[in-house]
Formats: C-alpha cells, structure tokens, sequence
C-alpha cells in the first residue's frame, strides 16, 4: 500500500481503538486520540494505553 504525508496520528487511532498499545513513536502529543476512558488509568499517558488495554483486553481474538 502506498501513502503519501505523515498517517501516524491515524494509524494510531486505529490501534488504540483496536485495544493496541503504542509507543516510541514521533508523533506530536496534540494529534494523538485517545478515548476518554483512558483517562481513568492514570496522568502517565503511555501507561495509561497498556492499563486500559490491558484492562478492557482484545478487541478480537
């Protein structure tokens, strides 16, 4: 597949619906999405992906 422009901001929207934690990317934190539940795992906003993930487990298995 190809694409042109930066798709990281979406392509991690994918996965943090999909229950997929993220990180060390280069991607600014003001174009990340997040559910709003994910606030109720903590300020640390890295951890708080592997909490819920963790947490409300796969979307598919």
């Amino acid at each position: 597949a190809f694409s042109y422009g930066h798709i990281g901001s979406q392509l991690m929207a994918m996965a943090s619906m999909l229950r997929i934690p993220v990180c060390m990317h280069n991607v600014a934190e003001e174009q990340i999405f997040r559910p709003s539940s994910w606030s109720a795992f903590g300020m640390d906003k890295e951890g708080a992906d592997y909490r819920a993930c963790e947490a409300y487990g796969p979307l598919y298995k």
